[in-house]
């Protein structure tokens, strides 16, 4: 195993480090140092044990863990210390910013109750006064405006934007030598995860401290980190400058990583043929009782086209694709699908048959109770589509298909691998042979090598059944390897469109620039690192 470029009096010295869950082996002899004032980034496909790792410095496995090896912080062992030793370590000087903020802040209080409280824990002496005046300071220094206001907000009056930099200002509330980011960007769009990403290294670098930052994104590790550690299955398989791992990597599984990332599609999209639309919007309005969220689209989509719509969260997007799928109706214009209404309950089945749905959540479109055979024989059996034995032969079929082993028929979503859940919702969408396929952000979650897998599955399966595609998302680098037209969308409308490749290379819309600039951001820190 390689190790770490020697580091005098590190902050953080993992040596040896072994977690196992029961018989799984999650972490193999893990050795990774941090000295103060460093970034580290750590990267690896889901599974390869980085949130285990960034668990284990804190003390916060779960207890069927066993733990093995030294993490020594600031020259003190963390492990089998006492609980007392870290609960004085944790927030106060090893802070930590969780993937989901959502799920990580309280939706029953405020803000600032919750800034209050992490201030006042550390420092008890402090007054109530004295707390709220350093909270709204912590809300400012992260960029939120109005940051009196906000601290009377509840978590659910935010954007994901806003949840994600009230967590950092919690995080940052006693001032941490160490912050440990924990795939803080996964969920974000892409104008958001540059924000935070551009946030989180200006405050590393202004205070001095270290920083810990785990990710699947090597763009994102490029841009945040000195040194990057690459993880699978466990283990370290490299550890170097950035510069030296994005431009010479040593590892196969690096280089497998670097050729994941999404390249443009070559070729220009093709005519559009007049006679034959698939979809056809009109001047579409789209309203939430009296507020209008999406306004006055016009839009047609060929048989056979792949278009993509993008945007930031909250544009639009899947709203968008909801209306087309029949979920919502149209408050003003006309909308036809296959030439028909698809919110016309009458026509529900025959719509639904040749139009299908792949949602981001795999996790939440898959029934947890159902197997995998009975996720994929629902739709068949409601169509009427063969005998059970038939189901079941075509069901083995759909997974060869999606490259999964009808072996996979018998199992629960939970025991699937995320990539292997997307492969399943697919493959339940192409179980009524539809015509149309909407996939709405369906590998935002998922790391770059599956990504990619998943895209050229998606690829694939388009140009053999000859599916109409429209694929929603905010990776503009996904968005150009699989969509020849681009629909961009702000505020519920359209402020560009046209072939993927003049509306990503000369966009004349200043918020298609701005989401332009926002993506290439990252990927030139890593170049210039």
């Amino acid at each position: 195993m390689p190790h770490s470029p020697s580091l005098q009096t590190p902050l953080l010295d993992i040596s040896g480090l072994s977690i196992r869950c029961g018989t799984k082996t999650v972490v193999n002899h893990l050795s990774l140092q941090i000295a103060r004032g460093e970034s580290v980034g750590l990267i690896g496909e889901s599974g390869s044990g980085k949130s285990m790792t960034s668990l284990a410095i804190l003390g916060l496995l779960p207890a069927v863990a066993k733990l093995s090896g030294s993490i020594r912080y600031d020259g003190l062992e963390l492990v089998g210390a006492p609980d007392a030793s870290l609960r004085a370590l944790r927030g106060r000087r090893i802070a930590m910013v969780f993937q989901d903020p959502m799920n990580s802040l309280n939706p029953l209080m405020t803000v600032g109750v919750q800034i209050i409280e992490t201030l006042r824990a550390h420092r008890p002496e402090l007054r109530v006064a004295d707390a709220q005046r350093r909270a709204q300071a912590l809300l400012a220094e992260v960029g939120l405006s109005t940051p009196d206001r906000q601290l009377a907000r509840h978590p659910f009056e935010l954007s994901g934007g806003q949840q994600q930099r009230v967590m950092i200002a919690m995080a940052l509330a006693s001032e941490p030598e160490l912050l440990i980011a924990d795939e803080p960007t996964t969920a974000l769009d892409i104008s958001t995860q540059v924000q935070v990403l551009q946030l989180l290294r200006r405050i590393q670098r202004t205070r001095g401290m270290a920083m810990l930052f785990v990710t699947h994104d090597l763009d994102a590790v490029g841009a945040m980190a000195d040194r990057i550690a690459v993880m699978r299955h466990g283990e370290v398989l490299e550890c170097a400058a950035v510069g030296e791992v994005m431009r010479r990597p040593v590892h196969p599984y690096t280089r497998g990583l670097l050729a994941a990332r999404p390249q443009p599609m070559p070729a220009a999209a093709p005519a559009l043929a007049a006679t034959a639309c698939a979809v056809e919007l009109d001047r579409v309005c789209i309203a939430y009782g009296s507020r209008r969220v999406v306004h006055d689209i016009d839009l047609k989509v060929g048989m056979g086209e792949a278009i993509g719509i993008v945007g930031e969260s909250g544009s639009g997007k899947s709203t968008l694709a909801r209306a087309i799928m029949g979920m919502l109706p149209v408050a003003a214009g006309t909308l036809r699908v296959m030439g028909r209404d698809p919110a016309d309950r009458a026509n529900r089945l025959a719509f639904a048959r040749s139009c299908q749905f792949v949602f981001q959540d795999t996790s939440g479109s898959l029934n947890p109770r159902r197997t995998v055979g009975q996720a994929l024989a629902e739709p068949q059996t409601i169509h009427r589509l063969g005998t059970p034995a038939d189901i079941v032969r075509r069901s083995a079929g759909l997974l060869a298909e999606v490259g999964l082993d009808a072996g996979l028929l018998k199992r629960y979503p939970h025991e699937l691998s995320g990539g292997q859940r997307q492969r399943v919702v697919i493959a339940r969408a192409l179980a009524t042979d539809p015509r149309l396929l909407i996939c709405d952000e369906p590998v935002s979650a998922l790391d770059a090598t599956v990504r990619a897998q998943v895209l050229a599955l998606i690829d694939r399966l388009r140009k053999e059944r000859q599916l109409t595609l429209v694929f929603i998302g905010h990776d503009l680098a996904v968005m150009q390897s699989v969509a020849e037209r681009t629909l961009v969308l702000h505020q519920g409308r359209v402020v560009e469109q046209g072939d993927t490749h003049a509306v990503f290379s000369e966009p004349r819309n200043a918020y298609t620039r701005s989401l332009v600039a926002a993506g290439k951001w990252a990927r030139e820190m890593c170049e210039a690192a």
